[in-house]
């Protein structure tokens, strides 16, 4: 069951990888149709693709960490050294979408804006934890490595 659900997650990541590279690559588009039905939009077209597009390129950068970290978990190794940069470097990822979304509210804000900046920033904080238990088990497993 733990093997399909680990399947199923990388499968999906990959998914929403390639999908946030059309999304990406469509983007001008988008927004430009999205701006015929937004007045904020029309107006502050240049600002609402820049962090629209820059948010989605950590988003992708994010994404491309977790499918790296589930490489080694299929693999059966996944208390490595590099599995405590990815997280360090999707928790700076997470906080720089928070950041952008602040910006982004001074020309454009909703309520969704808001759980944006909440759950990045919680995001952020929450890989920097993980991070540090990885950290301290890959430390563990060096030691016991070197005890056998």
């Amino acid at each position: 069951m733990n093997d399909k659900l680990t399947l199923f997650t990388k499968r999906l990541l990959d998914i929403m990888f390639f999908s946030g590279i059309l999304v990406e690559i469509l983007l001008p588009g988008i927004i430009y149709i999205f701006s015929d039905y937004n007045d904020y939009y029309r107006k502050y077209i240049i600002v609402m693709f820049l962090t629209i597009f820059s948010s989605g390129v950590m988003a992708l950068l994010i994404i491309s960490e977790l499918r790296k970290i589930f490489k080694t978990v299929i693999a059966e190794d996944c208390f490595v050294c590099e599995n405590v940069t990815r997280l360090n470097k999707m928790g700076n990822y997470s906080f720089v979408i928070s950041a952008i979304t602040v910006i982004r509210s001074f020309f454009y804000i909703t309520p969704a804006s808001i759980v944006i900046i909440i759950v990045f920033v919680v995001a952020s904080l929450f890989s920097k934890v993980l991070a540090c238990v990885f950290d301290k088990a890959v430390a563990y497993k060096l030691e016991n490595d070197m005890t056998v």
